[in-house]
């Protein structure tokens, strides 16, 4: 199996290489699917950059002298590349979603699918896991990260029913999480599992805080005329990118200078967000709420 299948791969390429002798990010190196293509589509004097918190990514470095892989969080970029001596860049990319190898991997514990314990860090350092989460958050904090992460309808049912089954004993495993679940499952099972491990996910990786860490640094190293290529796959992502790329912010605030003029830190290329085939979405079941934004940063002295 492979290690992960990249999303919307030659759009998302294809829209961001402009300067193939340039200095370019894949800001989500995983199983390397983007960097093999960015690199086909840089010459030698060409420059990548990739990030991943993740240890299993390492042993998909390519053996590129034009390839430099950065162990760490894309939250950190302005710093990792200052330290490699980078302070522009000619193109950014950020595929947001978690790998097939990360789903299909069972010890990792992303998946309802497989029994292992309740993990789900993306970085094996990190002290916080899944079962931390869930055994020492209150029922309101358990409630807000559910509704708000995974737009779970009964978020506050479920979270009262987290809190009575750990004073039983802690849940420690996907199994004694299921157990909680299957009886408050609404609709569709597989929807309502996915929605569910997907907020525990995203609190436990701190993904909302890393993301626009992630978006201010990449606006501030990016040459002008440079681009910034975002994956999202849910409504929360899509919509903070969405109002970055148009405002310089992911509230969607609009900012005026001294003369009234809005400031718009971006041309937004893709006007309405660049989805997957039909032929994609067979092809691979994971693209299928994948969603492209391409920016290209302006000018501002121009």
């Amino acid at each position: 199996m492979a290690y992960h299948r990249p999303v919307l791969a030659q759009d998302s390429v294809a829209g961001l290489v402009l300067r193939p002798h340039g200095t370019y990010v894949d800001a989500t190196f995983g199983g390397g699917g983007h960097s093999t293509l960015l690199l086909q589509h840089l010459s030698d004097k060409g420059r990548l950059y990739g990030f991943d918190q993740d240890e299993d990514a390492l042993r998909n470095v390519p053996q590129d002298t034009r390839f430099v892989f950065i162990h760490n969080n894309f939250r950190f970029l302005k710093r990792y590349l200052k330290l490699h001596g980078v302070t522009q860049v000619d193109g950014i990319l950020a595929d947001l979603g978690v790998s097939s190898h990360q789903l299909d991997e069972a010890a990792r514990g992303f998946s309802y699918r497989f029994e292992a314990n309740l993990d789900m860090r993306m970085n094996q350092q990190a002290d916080k896991t899944a079962a931390d989460v869930l055994n020492t958050y209150t029922v309101d904090e358990l409630q807000w990260v559910f509704s708000t992460f995974g737009e779970v309808r009964n978020a506050r049912t479920l979270a009262q029913s987290i809190v009575a089954a750990r004073k039983v004993r802690p849940l420690r495993t996907i199994a004694d999480f299921l157990a909680v679940l299957e009886p408050l499952i609404r609709g569709q099972r597989l929807r309502y599992l996915s929605q569910v491990f997907q907020a525990l996910r995203i609190e436990v990786n701190d993904e909302m805080g890393a993301l626009p860490d992630f978006l201010e640094q990449a606006l501030e190293v990016l040459s002008p005329g440079g681009r910034l290529a975002v994956i999202t796959y849910h409504s929360i992502e899509d919509r903070q990118v969405k109002n970055f790329l148009k405002t310089g912010n992911i509230n969607g605030e609009v900012k005026k200078d001294f003369y009234g003029n809005i400031e718009r830190p971006f041309k937004i290329i893709t006007k309405n967000a660049i989805e997957p085939t039909a032929t994609e979405i067979q092809e691979n079941a994971r693209a299928r709420s994948a969603r492209l934004r391409i920016g290209e940063k302006l000018d501002v002295d121009n």
